[in-house]
């Protein structure tokens, strides 16, 4: 109680009026002082003119970490052209297709995207030409191996001494660093174009031409001819190969990239083999999603639509008509989710499908083999 009592009687004193007004007076002089002091400081008058000189403020010049970047990386970045004859309905004529590359070797190996050089596979009229930064020469390419999956190519050209690029790990990323992208857009005449942006998020799953990616996202601009390109860190190391944009109306800075740790064994694999042997199935699949699965009474899931001659499917007695729901014990719905399973997996490797036969599961043993891209994936 002695406590609260005091409190009450300190809020009940009162300050005599004549010290608050003197109190008053002093702060508000002291405030009019200082004032006045700042502005005389800031604007002083030139004791010649009697014009009032106002102090500016300067920033000084530094080096950005894009210059060094793009100092660093342009002469790895070139440009590729692909010449080839079409048959229209007025005859044969000629069409022109351009992206970009990545310099991966001193003597002449060059990284692209499949779909880049996709009109000279198989095209024995096609001719593929790369030029260099700063250099309008053309020298002629060679497919060395493509390989449609992943949307990886490798060229080769007879040229020594080369700047090859420098590659960093994706998988040391992370959201929010710097990400510059460096390649031709639109072709040579805006060829070394820099943009500049950030990774906006990690293994985004893109799906086009009916094939499911795992990219990373990027602001930086990316635009026809980009492809094939390079995205980099801050310290100018590929740490991904551009590949898509998102072109929609009201949308912006959608773009995409192969991630660098996903397409080096794709590449070295090129190199050595010309092409990527995978572990396959032999089977061709449609997807049952849930609204045709309801409406079907079936379980969402892969319905088998086709059974190869002598591959690992027929051999373990897969069916027209069966309904794929699982691999090793995973659930699956859709090819994509089946196919990243299996390509995960080696030649030789044994894996259980479970399947839906007659309205019973049942679970199938089905040893892998070498063999093309026989697998097809068809939405419902």
């Amino acid at each position: 109680m002695e406590e609260q009592k005091i409190y009450v009687e300190k809020r009940k004193k009162r300050v005599p009026q004549i010290l608050v007004v003197i109190v008053v007076a002093i702060v508000t002089s002291f405030i009019s002082t200082a004032l006045t002091y700042t502005l005389l400081i800031n604007k002083k008058l030139d004791s010649t003119t009697g014009v009032e000189n106002i102090k500016k403020v300067e920033i000084e010049k530094t080096d950005s970490p894009v210059v060094a970047v793009a100092d660093k990386a342009k002469p790895s970045i070139v440009g590729i052209k692909v010449n080839s004859l079409v048959q229209s309905f007025i005859g044969l004529s000629q069409a022109t297709s351009e992206g970009s590359g990545i310099v991966y070797s001193s003597d002449g190996y060059i990284i692209t995207n499949y779909h880049v050089i996709e009109d000279a596979i198989d095209n024995s009229s096609a001719s593929i030409y790369v030029t260099f930064y700063d250099d309008d020469n053309e020298v002629e390419a060679t497919i060395v191996g493509g390989d449609e999956v992943t949307d990886l190519a490798v060229l080769k050209i007879e040229k020594e001494g080369l700047v090859p690029a420098e590659f960093g790990s994706s998988s040391e990323l992370k959201v929010g660093e710097l990400a510059v992208a460096i390649g031709n857009p639109l072709g040579k005449e805006f060829e070394s174009t820099v943009t500049v942006g950030y990774v906006s998020a990690l293994n985004r799953k893109v799906t086009t031409d009916g094939r499911t990616y795992k990219l990373i996202q990027t602001d930086a601009a990316i635009n026809s001819g980009n492809s094939g390109g390079a995205l980099l860190n801050s310290e100018g190391k590929v740490i991904g190969i551009n590949s898509v944009k998102v072109s929609l109306t009201g949308v912006e800075g959608l773009g995409f990239a192969i991630p660098s740790d996903d397409a080096l064994p794709i590449i070295k694999e090129l190199i050595e083999n010309k092409k990527i042997v995978r572990p396959y199935i032999g089977l061709a699949g449609i997807n049952i999603d849930a609204a045709t699965a309801r409406l079907n009474n079936l379980e969402e899931g892969i319905y088998v639509q086709e059974v190869y001659n002598d591959t690992p499917a027929q051999k373990a007695g897969i069916k027209r008509g069966d309904l794929i729901v699982s691999i090793d014990g995973q659930r699956v719905t859709t090819m994509e989710e089946l196919n990243e399973i299996k390509n995960a997996k080696k030649i030789g490797d044994s894996v259980e499908l479970g399947i839906i036969r007659n309205g019973s599961e049942q679970k199938v043993d089905i040893v892998l083999e070498a063999d093309g891209d026989v697998e097809t994936s068809t939405t419902n």
